[in-house]
C-alpha cells in the first residue's frame, strides 16, 4: 500500500489512502440486521419526510413550537442517511473501504448532527418550559424569531466545534493499522489508531462527550424540574394532568436518545469495560433507531400534525374514488361514427 506524506511542521506525517470499516465482520446473522437497518432507514425517510412537507406547506404550523419540530425532523433524515447507506453498501458490496477525505467528511457529519440532534431535544424541552412555567408571556418570550436565533445558534456551535475536532485529526501520522473497528469513520477508533500522539484528540473526544450529552441532557433535568415544581403548584388536578400530558412523548425521546448513548460513552469510551463487538452494535442500535422513533412517538402525535395528516389522507381517497367512479366518454368523429 502506497502512502501520501505530507510535510508539515517539519515533521512527516503519513496519511493512508483510506480505512477498512471492519465493524460487522464477526456478526452472526448479520444479513437479518442490515434488512432491519434498510427498514429502519425507510421509515425515517418516510415519517420525518412527511413532517417536514406538513409543517413546511402549512402557514399555520408556522409557529416556535413546529419550528424546532422541523428542526429536528430535518436533523434525523441527515443523521441516519450519513450512516445507515454507507453500512448497507459495505454488505451489499463487500466493500468496507473508505477513502481518507471522505472518511473525514462522514465523522464530520456524523457528529455534528448527532450534536445537533441532542441540541433539538434540548430545545423542545425549552418549549415545553415557557409553555408550562409561562403561559402568559409565551407569545412575547418564544417568537419565530427567537426561536429562529436559538436554532441558529446551535447549528452554528454544534457545526464549529465539530470541524475543529475533526480538523485536528489531519495532524495525525497512521503508520500502522487501518482497520476501523466501528460501523463508520469513527473518531475515537480511528485517531487510537495513529502512531504519533493524540492526546489532543483524546481530550477533544471528551469536549465532545460534554457537550454532545453532558450539557443539553443537564439543561433538560433543569427544565423539567423546573416544570414539575409550576405543576405541583397548580391548584387543579386537570391542569396539572394536561401539563405533565404535554411532556410524555417527548420525555420518551429524550430517554431513548441518551440513556443508551451515555451508558455506551461512559463504560465503552472511559472505562473500556464493553466487548468491542458489542459497543459496535449497541451505538449502531443507539444511533439509528432515534431518527426512526421521534416522528413517530412525538411528530406525527402532536394534535396539529395528526389532524393535517388525517386531511391528507382523506384528500387522497377521495381523488382516488373521484378518478374511479369518474365515467368514461366516447368521442366519435363525425364521418366515421359506427353502429
Amino acid at each position: 500500500m502506497s502512502f501520501l506524506r505530507t510535510v508539515l511542521n517539519d515533521s512527516v506525517l503519513i496519511r493512508p489512502p483510506g480505512f477498512y470499516i471492519i465493524g460487522f465482520e464477526t456478526f452472526p446473522f448479520i444479513s437479518v440486521y442490515f434488512i432491519f437497518l434498510a427498514f429502519v432507514y425507510v421509515v425515517t425517510v418516510l415519517f420525518n419526510g412527511l413532517v417536514i412537507y406538513i409543517i413546511v406547506f402549512n402557514h399555520r404550523l408556522h409557529t416556535p413550537k413546529f419550528f424546532a419540530v422541523l428542526n429536528l425532523a430535518v436533523i434525523d433524515v441527515i443523521l441516519n442517511t450519513c450512516t445507515i447507506p454507507s453500512m448497507i453498501k459495505v454488505f451489499l458490496m463487500k466493500d468496507s473501504f473508505i477513502p481518507f477525505n471522505l472518511c473525514l467528511v462522514q465523522m464530520f457529519v456524523y457528529y455534528a448532527f448527532g450534536t445537533l440532534e441532542s441540541y433539538a431535544l434540548a430545545i423542545l424541552a425549552y418549549d415545553r418550559l415557557i409553555a408550562i412555567c409561562f403561559p402568559l408571556r409565551q407569545n412575547s418570550i418564544n417568537t419565530v424569531q427567537s426561536m429562529c436565533c436559538i436554532v441558529g445558534v446551535s447549528w452554528g456551535f454544534g457545526l464549529g466545534i465539530i470541524a475543529f475536532s475533526v480538523g485536528i485529526m489531519t495532524q495525525l501520522s497512521f503508520c500502522g493499522s487501518v482497520r476501523v473497528f466501528s460501523y463508520f469513520c469513527d473518531y475515537a477508533p480511528v485517531f487510537r489508531l495513529a502512531c504519533n500522539d493524540y492526546t489532543m484528540h483524546w481530550w477533544a473526544a471528551s469536549l465532545l462527550t460534554f457537550l454532545l450529552l453532558v450539557l443539553p441532557f443537564t439543561f433538560i433535568l433543569l427544565s423539567y424540574v423546573s416544570i414539575l415544581v409550576t405543576v405541583f403548584r397548580m391548584k387543579s388536578l386537570d391542569s396539572r394532568v394536561k401539563a405533565l400530558a404535554t411532556c410524555v412523548e417527548h420525555l420518551i425521546l429524550v430517554a431513548v436518545f441518551y440513556i443508551p448513548l451515555i451508558i455506551i460513552f461512559t463504560i465503552g469510551f472511559y472505562l473500556q469495560l464493553i466487548d468491542p463487538d458489542q459497543r459496535v452494535l449497541s451505538l449502531s442500535l443507539a444511533s439509528c433507531l432515534p431518527p426512526c422513533i421521534n416522528p413517530i412517538v412525538y411528530s406525527l402525535k402532536t394534535k396539529e400534525i395528526k389532524i393535517r395528516v388525517q386531511a391528507l389522507i382523506r384528500k387522497n381517497n377521495v381523488g382516488v374514488d373521484q378518478s374511479k367512479n369518474k365515467p368514461w366518454r366516447v368521442f366519435k368523429r363525425k364521418g366515421n361514427m359506427s353502429p
